[in-house]
C-alpha cells in the first residue's frame, strides 16, 4: 500500500516539472515575436496545448506506465487552468463550463495535429490557422515557421530516451531556429 501511495506521489511530482517544462517552452518570446502567434490568454493556451500534445502523445507510447503519467499531466495541466481562470475572475459557477471546454479543444487539437502530421504542410497549416491563430493573420512565412518547429519538435521528443521523459527532462528544440523566412519590403 505504502508502495502504491509513494508511486502516485513520485508521479505527481513528475507530471508537475513536465507541466514547468511545457510551460517554460510555451512562454519562449520568439513564438510570438516572430512565428505570429498572438500574445495574448488564448495564444498561450495554445502553445500550452501544443507542447501539451508533443509530450501527451510521446508518454502514451510508453506503455502503461507512460500512460499513467500521461493521465496525471493531464491532470495537473487542468488543475492549472482551473487556477488560471479563477485568478482572471471566473467564478465557481462557470468554471466546470470552461474547463469542459478547454479539455475539449485540447483533445480536438491533440487529433487534428495528428492528423495534420500525417496528412502534410497544407493539412497541419490549415489546422493552425482555424487553432493557433485563430484570432490573428500570420503570413504564410510564420505559418511556415511554426509548421518546420512543430516537426522539429516531435522529431526530438520521440527520439528522447524515455528516462529523460519520465526524469522531466524533454528536450524540445529552440524555437528561434525556426525564424519566418520574411521578404525584404520594397523601399517606396
Amino acid at each position: 500500500m505504502l508502495t502504491r501511495i509513494r508511486a502516485r506521489r513520485e508521479n505527481r511530482e513528475r507530471a508537475r516539472r513536465l507541466h514547468a517544462c511545457i510551460i517554460e517552452q510555451s512562454r519562449e518570446p520568439h513564438f510570438y515575436a516572430a512565428l505570429g502567434v498572438p500574445d495574448t490568454m488564448l495564444g498561450r493556451y495554445e502553445m500550452v496545448c501544443l507542447h501539451a500534445w508533443l509530450l501527451l502523445t510521446r508518454l502514451k507510447r510508453e506503455g502503461e506506465e507512460g500512460a499513467r503519467l500521461a493521465q496525471v499531466l493531464h491532470n495537473v495541466i487542468f488543475d492549472d487552468f482551473d487556477i488560471a481562470l479563477r485568478e482572471v475572475g471566473i467564478g465557481d459557477m462557470g468554471i466546470g463550463k470552461r474547463i469542459k471546454k478547454l479539455a475539449r479543444n485540447l483533445h480536438g487539437r491533440i487529433s487534428v495535429y495528428d492528423a495534420g502530421l500525417a496528412a502534410g504542410d497544407r493539412e497541419l497549416a490549415a489546422a493552425l490557422r482555424r487553432n493557433m491563430y485563430a484570432s490573428a493573420e500570420p503570413d504564410d512565412d510564420e505559418v511556415a515557421g511554426m509548421i518546420a518547429y512543430i516537426r522539429a519538435a516531435r522529431r526530438e521528443i520521440d527520439g528522447c530516451p524515455a528516462e529523460l521523459i519520465f526524469d522531466a527532462r524533454p528536450r524540445f528544440p529552440e524555437p528561434d531556429r525556426f525564424a519566418a523566412a520574411r521578404q525584404p519590403e520594397s523601399a517606396a
